[in-house]
């Protein structure tokens, strides 16, 4: 999060050099009027699941929200600051900071002919606290294809936009072994063999690149303070957000690459399945389909920029 705090005090740092320089651009309303750039300061209120291999719903493993579990949404909060030029795109630096989860319990109805009950059966679930900083564009069509300063009437209270960029997250699989409280973290376990050069898996990275992609509705309560509403998911490069991606692996390995601890914790939990052991090479995930994760955002802001007018 260093790096986060950084670009923001970079952003800071304009702002205080620049603003002074700034003409004004037209009237708000009858007591304030904007510059061409205006900065925006906030924090945001979130709800944040996943969408990863684990868990689900009925049938085989669907897209979106079709495959959606509903009560592991996690409040999750966040804090950002932007950029706008002319209300019509911007510039936003923001971070995030939520958990994730999921658990195969929750197909516990399904019946024994139902392909999920293959889900339920494996017995898998994990957890993961997010740490995300993202740089992201915004863009208002209603400013773009509108000229309000050129029209006689206000401009809009609301505003539609959407937004894309580029974000950086960090994430630690968990689990619980049976009957203990204690949270163990998964990467260091190699559970499907990552690192082992008698399958070839690269181990992967705790911290690594995402792309969000959303959209929202802004509202100006008041010429300084904003309103928003906002969906974003993040489109990841990684299958094992979850620790869970290909294939079971022979459990003899774990004595050849971890510590005796490691090895006693790793043959406990990358097979917990019920019933029917799937044996070496079974089908432990589907590594054809990343993981991903997403929020739905209430945000609240100060404006910084508009100016009263001298009476």
């Amino acid at each position: 999060m260093k790096k986060f705090f950084l670009a923001l005090s970079m952003i800071v740092l304009f702002m205080s050099t620049h603003n002074n320089a700034i003409a004004q651009y037209y009237f708000f309303d009858d007591e304030y009027y904007d510059s061409p750039i205006l900065y925006e300061a906030g924090i945001s209120l979130n709800a944040m699941n996943s969408l990863t291999d684990i868990g689900g719903t009925k049938g085989i493993g669907r897209k979106f929200f079709k495959d959606l579990n509903i009560g592991y949404t996690h409040a999750s909060g966040g804090v950002f600051f932007s950029v706008a030029y002319k209300n019509a795109v911007a510039l936003r630096l923001e971070g995030t900071f939520g958990k994730i989860s999921a658990n195969d319990k929750v197909l516990s109805n399904v019946p024994v002919t139902d392909i999920a009950f293959e889900r339920f059966n494996r017995n898998l679930n994990f957890r993961s606290y997010i740490s995300e900083v993202a740089l992201l564009l915004e863009i208002h069509p209603k400013y773009i294809f509108i000229d309000w300063p050129a029209r006689d009437d206000a401009p809009p209270r609301t505003s539609p936009y959407i937004i894309a960029g580029v974000g950086y997250f960090s994430f630690n699989p968990q689990t619980k072994l049976a009957g203990s409280n204690r949270w163990i973290d998964l990467q260091p376990l190699h559970t499907e063999g990552q690192g082992f050069a008698e399958y070839g898996r690269k181990n992967y990275n705790l911290s690594q690149i995402n792309i969000p992609l959303g959209a929202g509705l802004k509202y100006e309560l008041s010429p300084l303070v904003n309103l928003r509403g906002e969906f974003v998911y993040r489109k990841t490069f990684t299958d094992y957000i979850d620790d869970l991606s290909t294939t079971y692996i022979d459990p003899a390995l774990f004595s050849k690459y971890l510590t005796p601890q490691q090895e006693a914790n790793a043959k406990l939990l990358y097979d917990r399945q019920i019933l029917n052991h799937a044996g070496i090479d079974g089908k432990r995930g589907t590594v054809t389909n990343k993981d991903a994760y997403f929020t739905f955002n209430l945000k609240l802001s100060v404006v910084i920029g508009r100016e009263r007018m001298r009476r």
